[in-house]
């Protein structure tokens, strides 16, 4: 009985454990930029921690829950779409959307774990922060970029085991669709946690600058991927003179800022 006792208690302790934001611990879920670089309202972020839940859930319906396995996040009070959340030995994940309507400058996050909170961890929101999502999901690599009409990836034929893939071509006047965060606001606006629907299409209201190989692309569209919440699309068509190869820089400017130029695609003539 004793021994039971303790067991117990030990398992209270851990319940009880406070969460704990890491310092630079909020990031572009797609970039994954470690570099103290902003993120921007109604993107998506990863924010990384100790004891931020007990255990994994990921959201299976839209819009977004503001509660995810007895797990809350704020940020500057206001209550934040959450994507997933993880525990593991080594380090604790949140997947959520940053709101729309966090405010341009220092902002506080506070994640509360089965009722207990964390102490508020300070990062930077900027109006721009663009991201590319990659295959492999670590901000490096291949991107998820697709060739239209088909949607097979923009990579070297047969690369992506079990995935369609060639290379995009240029001058393709279908073009390829890019798929990444942090292009700022949009234009009809859509509530936090929700989607864009396919019927009523919402652009960002700046169009951004697409690079492939250090050559400017022609977007044909920019705005919010239908279906989905704080990941936009864009479309582009690839100029002439763009360089070919089987790992292209490709990246995004907007409003002053640049994406890594760690994330590439497979071009061909």
């Amino acid at each position: 009985m004793k021994g039971i006792l303790v067991v117990l208690i030990l398992s209270g302790v851990a319940l009880a454990q406070t969460p704990t934001v890491s310092a630079g611990g909020v990031l572009n879920a797609a970039s994954f930029d470690t570099s103290g670089a902003p993120v921007a309202p109604g993107s998506l972020i990863s924010i990384f921690g100790s004891s931020l839940s007990a255990g994994t859930a990921t959201a299976d319906s839209i819009p977004l829950s503001t509660n995810l396995g007895n797990v809350t996040v704020s940020v500057n009070g206001i209550p934040t779409p959450l994507y997933y959340v993880t525990h593991t030995p080594n380090f604790d994940q949140i997947n959520a959307q940053l709101p729309w309507n966090a405010q341009a400058g220092a902002a506080q996050v506070v994640v509360t774990n089965n009722g207990t909170a964390s102490a508020p961890q300070s990062f930077q929101v900027g109006p721009f922060a663009p991201g590319i999502f990659s295959l492999n999901g670590s901000g490096t690599g291949q991107a998820i970029a697709v060739n239209y009409p088909d949607y097979s990836y923009a990579a070297p034929s047969g690369s992506i085991p079990g995935l369609s893939a060639r290379p995009a071509v240029v001058g393709d006047p279908n073009g390829i669709i890019i798929y990444a965060t942090g292009l700022g606001a949009v234009s009809p606006e859509v509530p936090n946690g929700a989607a864009a629907s396919g019927t009523q299409i919402s652009t960002t209201t700046t169009v951004p600058v697409v690079m492939v190989g250090g050559v400017a692309a022609q977007v044909t569209f920019s705005g919010l991927a239908p279906g989905d919440v704080g990941v936009n699309q864009i479309n582009a068509v690839l100029a002439q003179g763009t360089p070919t190869g089987s790992a292209v820089p490709l990246q995004i400017q907007i409003g002053g800022m640049t994406s890594t130029s760690k994330i590439t695609i497979a071009v061909s003539q």
